[in-house]
């Protein structure tokens, strides 16, 4: 099986390599190959191409291909990042708090970023004119830059990326910036999991399910125990720095991962009412010609039961 990240070796994708170092592949008769990605969307477009059979994205880039290409979308089988990590990131002292405080402001984000493309619907939703917001365009990789010199008044960013960026920069991101998340404000989507192929989940189901299986083991470890993930990830990328993946995956867990709602139905699943608004804000937000329905986008019968994917006790 060839499975595909979303980006470049990371914390945030130490449970796929501990399942691998650990035999929790081998023991779903499952030999997996885990290759680096280009973004989410890639995610999806290597997964439709055949080119893989599994992988892992954003589960708002499905809904978006399961709208256009319904026999060709992958489909969401494990859900892990409960919340998304699109926020709005400014200097603590910068007098923005809310996003009511955005109105006259410029902010700065990667046009075709999934953050800057829904900033609108966040807006609405807090009944901030669009017009009022000046979006400057600027490169993924000086986001942090920008911000930090004063060009933009706030950036709009994928916090848990920019987390560590703002570290590797010499910056406190807890007490010399201030995170003001979508999901706190009226965008409650979900965000990236593990999809496989319609093809996979058709001719091989018990596959889908040793995989998910062998993943769902691997993140509870990770969560029991974060530098068992550290280990496992910088022994594939060793120019990684070790203690700043460490924080990268604790507050993984801490603002995607870990939820009420992922206490209450466990690790990798959903709840259909909300990835259904989660659907109607991205018809909205990408002038989709059709709304799939969430069976179409997420199946939950590849999952394990409930009680092997509590959060463990020891998880904050």
């Amino acid at each position: 099986m060839r499975f595909t990240l979303d980006w470049k070796y990371q914390g945030i994708h130490s449970w796929y390599f501990v399942a691998q170092d650990k035999g929790y592949f081998r023991d779903e008769g499952l030999d997996v190959t885990i290759d680096q990605g280009e973004g989410s969307a890639a995610t999806i477009t290597r997964i439709m191409s055949g080119a893989y059979d599994a992988g892992f994205g954003d589960i708002n880039a499905v809904i978006q291909q399961a709208a256009q290409k319904p026999a060709d979308a992958p489909v969401m089988v494990y859900q892990l990042y409960n919340r998304p990590p699109f926020s709005v990131l400014t200097k603590a002292d910068s007098g923005i708090a809310t996003i009511k405080d955005l109105a006259g402001k410029k902010v700065g984000g990667p046009a075709g970023s999934a953050a800057t493309r829904l900033l609108p619907a966040l807006l609405d939703r807090n009944g901030v004119p669009a017009a009022s917001v000046e979006v400057l365009n600027m490169q993924p990789n000086l986001q942090e830059q920008m911000l930090i010199r004063g060009e933009v008044a706030a950036s709009l960013v994928f916090n848990v990326t920019s987390y560590v960026n703002l570290i590797q920069q010499g910056q406190d991101p807890d007490k010399g910036f201030r995170w003001i998340d979508y999901a706190d404000n009226g965008l409650d989507l979900y965000s990236n999991g593990v999809m496989v192929s319609q093809k996979l989940a058709r001719e091989k189901p018990d596959a889908v399910k040793g995989l998910v299986r062998a993943i769902n083991r691997a993140v509870k470890d990770v969560m029991a125990d974060p530098a068992t993930g550290v280990k496992a990830v910088t022994a594939v990328e060793p120019l990684i720095d070790g203690k700043s993946e460490q924080r990268r995956i604790l507050f993984a867990m801490d603002r995607l991962i870990v939820s009420p709602e992922t206490r209450a139905i466990g690790l990798g699943d959903v709840d259909d009412a909300r990835l259904a608004r989660s659907i109607d804000v991205m018809a909205q937000a990408y002038e989709l010609s059709s709304k799939p329905v969430p069976g179409k986008v997420f199946d939950r019968s590849f999952l394990p039961p409930l009680d092997d994917r509590r959060v463990p006790a020891a998880t904050n």
